[in-house]
């Protein structure tokens, strides 16, 4: 098999699966991650001879991506602030939108020797882009999930930053200490709203660290605001992403707990996603 007849299957095989862009997108990704040439590559080298294996792991991808499951997983990762991760079901897929917090972070807080707090950290990804781009910070980052924490360190020792990790539920975090720093991106959508959601989605990624119940949407956020009232440096700043339904009862919470400068923020697309607050 040759690479202009692979692309021929890869098309002719998800066609009406997504859209002609979505498709040709997944083909790049396919041909760079399983055949390692790239869009030049790709361009230059249609008549290139590929490996035996070709045919079986096109057709394999194709009836994997056919059962809606995630290309991020059948790859074994995703990219987040420049960088691949390693991702697994075991791991939610990282999102856009979060690159927005951690840009969001990493604006806000130039100075250097932050102590930083990662909380549900799955795959590492915010605690890891974190630890990258601020000034000699320490990181820190806690998740209730074994399985999540081995993704988490594996990335962190490939993208060659230190991130201490810690077995950890938001519901009763520890490590007890003291942080400039506390970020979140905490299950938050609620169980009435899974039966909108992609099957790529809700039929893979892990629910653990997707859902909350429908009578307590505020649920983790309950836990984690009261912790960095206790836990950040007077001065100190939580970032939270958050339900865009839930901006205003998210707000009330963190001021409830005696947060100050509480702010609701929107994502790129204009949708509320992010909350940031000051500990006096």
């Amino acid at each position: 098999m040759i690479l202009k007849e692979a692309i021929e299957q890869l098309r002719a095989g998800l066609t009406g699966l997504a859209e002609p862009q979505e498709v040709q997108a997944m083909i790049r990704i396919i041909c760079e991650d399983v055949f390692n040439y790239d869009p030049v590559d790709v361009a230059l080298r249609q008549e290139s001879e590929l490996p035996d294996f070709a045919p079986e792991r096109i057709a394999d991808i194709i009836e994997r991506l056919r059962r809606h499951e995630p290309l991020q997983y059948i790859v074994g990762h995703a990219l987040f602030h420049g960088h691949k991760f390693k991702v697994n079901p075991s791991v939610l897929i990282p999102r856009p939108e979060t690159e927005q917090l951690v840009d969001l972070i990493i604006d806000e807080n130039p100075a250097s020797d932050l102590h930083v707090l990662d909380m549900g950290t799955g795959s590492g990804c915010i605690a890891i882009s974190l630890a990258r781009a601020l000034k000699f910070a320490q990181v820190d980052a806690l998740d209730v999930s074994r399985d999540a924490l081995v993704v988490a360190r594996e990335n962190a020792a490939a993208l060659k930053v230190k991130v201490r990790f810690f077995e950890s539920d938001m519901l009763a975090p520890q490590p007890a200490a003291r942080y400039d720093i506390i970020v979140s991106n905490p299950p938050y959508v609620c169980w009435s709203e899974r039966e909108t959601m992609e099957s790529n989605v809700k039929d893979y990624e892990p629910g653990q660290a997707l859902f909350v119940p429908d009578n307590d949407p505020l649920l983790f956020y309950k836990s984690i605001a009261p912790y960095a009232m206790q836990s950040l440096e007077p001065g100190g700043r939580l970032y939270l992403e958050i339900n865009q339904r839930f901006g205003n009862e998210v707000k009330r919470l963190l001021e409830g707990c005696g947060l100050d400068e509480v702010r609701i923020i929107d994502d790129s697309y204009g949708k509320v996603r992010f909350a940031a607050a000051t500990k006096p």
